[in-house]
């Protein structure tokens, strides 16, 4: 148990005294995982949608497709980001491996697929009759989809925490694509592996618990919204 108490204490010190290398490091963390983030629902949400409103032909391939997509082990989504992006790869002379762009890539990856499939559930569990209702009153496929959206606004609340808290706390992809640069590509989850593999463990705590505490203010953040909006609806009689 000292070297838990160990960690905490080192934890609190870098906190309190704002190491400059933990503040770049978790500074670095947000940006890129709140990019991926950003750039997860722009294209998740949209898919989620159309496939839930829609009925096609390869529709439930799609969805086994999304589905699968939802549990990509980030190790795998890293080998592929990895080889696209390297020197003789299809994409090797964007010249992005290594660099937090890539990155960013391999996490929108492991998130889209997560906001994609909570949002097509999301509009899935809506009533069938209240598109019919909508559209009867007159709504342009517009205000159909604004009103939607706002109906399952709760639930995509909760993918948007899935998605970043799917990003934010993955390491192998991290890791493959970005290589653990001191001041360049090195992020929390990194940056704890990397001292756990030198045995400085209280150092390796103190990473990991600023990480869950980050990890804990955005999602407080998200919640605080989404309760909020909770209890905005009508108690039953």
């Amino acid at each position: 148990m000292g070297l838990v108490f160990d960690g905490v204490r080192e934890a609190f010190r870098l906190i309190v005294t704002a190491d400059p290398e933990v503040l770049g490091v978790t500074w670095l963390s947000l940006q890129i995982s709140g990019a991926a983030t950003l750039l997860s629902l722009i294209l998740g949400m949209p898919l989620g949608i159309g496939v839930a409103l829609s009925h096609f032909p390869g529709r439930n391939l799609i969805v086994s497709l999304i589905n699968t997509g939802m549990g990509l082990p980030p190790v795998v989504v890293g080998l592929f980001v990895t080889v696209f992006l390297w020197r003789s790869g299809p994409l090797g002379f964007l010249e992005l491996l290594y660099t937090p762009t890539a990155m960013i890539i391999a996490q929108v990856v492991i998130a889209a697929p997560i906001v994609a499939g909570l949002t097509m559930a999301a509009f899935q569990t809506l009533n069938p009759n209240l598109r019919l209702q909508l559209l009867g009153i007159g709504a342009s496929r517009l205000q159909l989809l604004w009103l939607l959206c706002r109906e399952a606004r709760l639930p995509l609340l909760a993918a948007v925490m899935a998605g970043f808290g799917g990003v934010i706390s993955e390491v192998g992809a991290s890791m493959m694509v970005g290589g653990n640069i001191r001041g360049q590509t090195r992020v929390l989850t990194t940056a704890t592996v990397l001292e756990t593999g030198k045995g400085n463990f209280e150092i390796a705590i103190a990473l990991g618990l600023i990480l869950l505490l980050l990890t804990f203010a955005v999602n407080l953040a998200l919640t605080h919204i989404q309760q909020r909006e909770q209890l905005r609806w009508p108690k039953p009689s």
